[in-house]
């Protein structure tokens, strides 16, 4: 059956900007008001920031034969880069060798036909992946289609050229987010969207139905804050990837912004312009301490902002949200820039700080107790690099390093250029303890102890190093090669998915490691996880054509000059 369904997915190619959407404009804030220009393609000869020293090399590394191909495939299209592309731009990777002179690994054809395994039909039309294919576990809720999990996957369609299926995923999980969704007697937002959805199969009647979790069914019963975020942010890829504009001009997909936006951009008793979450509201989705401003929902908040800008109508509705939308970016970069931010200057501030004061001049305007300072911290941070802390509320700052809120931080541009190579720099050099021998740690350090049964309840599952507490994720692979190649470092992603090279495929893709290093499959991890497989995919992909990182990355601001510095928000 699933060697019939192959051929429904469409194979067409697409129309790709090129651009890298990158660049290493000064530190300072963004005038936001003039990135509400309809999306397009942009020149990438002049568009781009990466160090081409660095990806000549990787090129020599990857493709020890290929200047020795230059002249037979110089009628061929070239990119700003160098790479040899296929007429249709598609990656192809069916074939033994890439056209462009890339080896294909060989556990490449198996990734794609475990991927292809994990597709889910409705009504005969793919809608996306499942969670697993792991059949020697209980499926529990991994036999569904999440939105966050769907999201590599989505990448590695439109990489190769596959739209429809993410077209297919984009439209049923906006039907999806108009349902009733009522927890006992309460009803949510009428724009939260699901965490997940399944098909069931009715054989007596002989159709299909269906069924969403909005976090319901979801441990804890928490709604996933983060899914409106990635869906906006994956209606943008596919804008940009397909070069069709059409979807996202849908009055449907419009609304489906516009109710995700209210939801985000509603006026409280909060201070603050970040987001107020609980507690296993995103990829960490159980009890961790990431309750309060987690920086995963802050970056991805900042991501579908910026990308809402690109997307939504001139009409009236669209401009009262855009208005809205262009005041919160100014407030929330301000606020992450300054004080999310932490390196080793700013952790010798915090070490000096005075506390209870009370002005408007207060330097420690949070209060945090220098005393509250981890003693791993001092030496984890190095004398070059830094990065946006966990979490920032009153009296409190989680100083955990993440990696999703950080590589999306340098994707999205809520980082400034100078604070990107800083993140690269930490990692570079704390690789260690963030890649070991599994990219990539989804937080350091794990907690442990006293501490671990008060933050997390005692939960077995996240025992130190181990799923979320200091656990070793394979799907991050995606997101660090994102980020390398747009600060112009893909060395160092070569490096790290040579390690995943050396045992995905041979521990059968798991969902996750454990281990200070990663060095074993998780205990309770499942097999065949879709978004190891998929994220592995889409780095290896965006090495062989940079130029795919368009679709995910955004561009900041060169033509206003920095109102503040991020130093200055932290002294009087």
């Amino acid at each position: 059956m699933d060697g019939q369904r192959k051929g429904n997915v469409t194979q067409n190619g697409s129309v790709r900007g090129s651009d890298m959407l990158c660049t290493l404009a000064e530190t300072g804030e963004c005038d936001f008001s003039k990135l509400m220009e309809r999306p397009r393609p942009l020149n990438m000869e002049r568009k781009r920031s990466l160090d081409e020293r660095s990806l000549n090399e990787l090129s020599i590394a990857l493709s020890p034969h290929l200047s020795s191909r230059n002249a037979e495939n110089s009628s061929r299209f070239t990119d700003p880069f160098g790479y040899f592309l296929s007429p249709d731009r598609r990656s192809g990777y069916n074939t033994p060798r890439l056209e462009n002179g890339f080896e294909t690994h060989p556990m490449v054809a198996e990734a794609w036909e475990a991927l292809r395994r994990s597709l889910v039909y409705f009504r005969g039309q793919p809608v996306g992946t499942i969670a697993a294919l792991d059949n020697s576990e209980e499926n529990l809720n991994y036999d569904q289609v999440f939105v966050r999990d769907f999201f590599p996957s989505a990448l590695a369609f439109l990489m190769n050229g596959e739209s429809e299926i993410v077209k297919n995923f984009i439209l049923k999980t906006l039907r999806l987010q108009s349902w009733e969704k009522k927890i006992d007697r309460f009803h949510l937002g009428e724009g939260v969207m699901p965490a997940s959805f399944k098909v069931l199969h009715d054989p007596v009647r002989n159709n299909e139905t269906l069924i969403a979790d909005f976090g319901e069914s979801a441990i804890g019963r928490v709604a996933p804050v983060d899914s409106g975020f990635w869906w906006i942010i994956l209606l943008r890829a596919y804008t940009k990837s397909t070069g069709d504009t059409s979807l996202a001009e849908q009055s449907e997909c419009q609304k489906g912004m516009r109710l995700i936006l209210s939801l985000c951009l509603s006026e409280g008793f909060d201070t603050f312009p970040t987001l107020l979450c609980a507690d296993g509201c995103c990829m960490i989705d159980r009890r961790m301490g990431v309750y309060g401003y987690p920086i995963e929902i802050q970056a991805l908040f900042f991501m579908a902002l910026r990308c809402a800008l690109l997307l939504l109508k001139q009409d009236v509705e669209g401009k009262e949200f855009v208005e809205r939308i262009v005041k919160r970016l100014h407030a929330l970069t301000y606020h992450m820039r300054g004080y999310f931010w932490i390196d080793l200057k700013q952790l010798n501030d915090i070490y000096r700080y005075k506390t209870e004061e009370y002005s408007h001049t207060a330097v420690n305007k949070f209060n945090v107790i220098p005393d509250s300072l981890p003693e791993w911290l001092f030496d984890f941070m190095p004398t070059r690099g830094g990065y946006f802390v966990g979490n920032v509320s009153p009296a409190r700052m989680d100083f955990r390093w993440f990696c999703l809120g950080n590589c999306i931080a340098i994707l999205s541009s809520l980082a400034t250029p100078e604070q990107s190579t800083a993140i690269m720099d930490l990692i570079e050099s704390r690789w260690e303890e963030l890649v070991g021998e599994m990219p990539l740690k989804v937080c350091y350090p794990a907690i442990e102890n006293h501490e671990w049964r008060i933050v997390t309840g005692c939960d077995p599952k996240n025992t130190r190093w181990s799923y979320h507490n200091g656990g070793s994720w394979p799907v991050l692979l995606w997101l660090l090669t994102a980020a390398c190649i747009k600060t112009g470092r893909p060395l160092i992603a070569r490096r790290a998915i040579e390690l995943a090279e050396a045992r995905l495929l041979k521990d059968s893709w798991p969902e996750y490691y454990d281990g200070k290093l990663g060095c074993y499959i998780g205990k309770q991890a499942r097999k065949f996880q879709t978004w190891s497989i998929a994220g592995y995919l889409v780095a290896k992909m965006m090495l062989e054509d940079p130029s795919h990182i368009g679709m995910i990355s955004l561009e900041e601001d060169r033509q206003t000059k920095p109102a503040m510095r991020r130093s200055n928000s932290w002294t009087s």
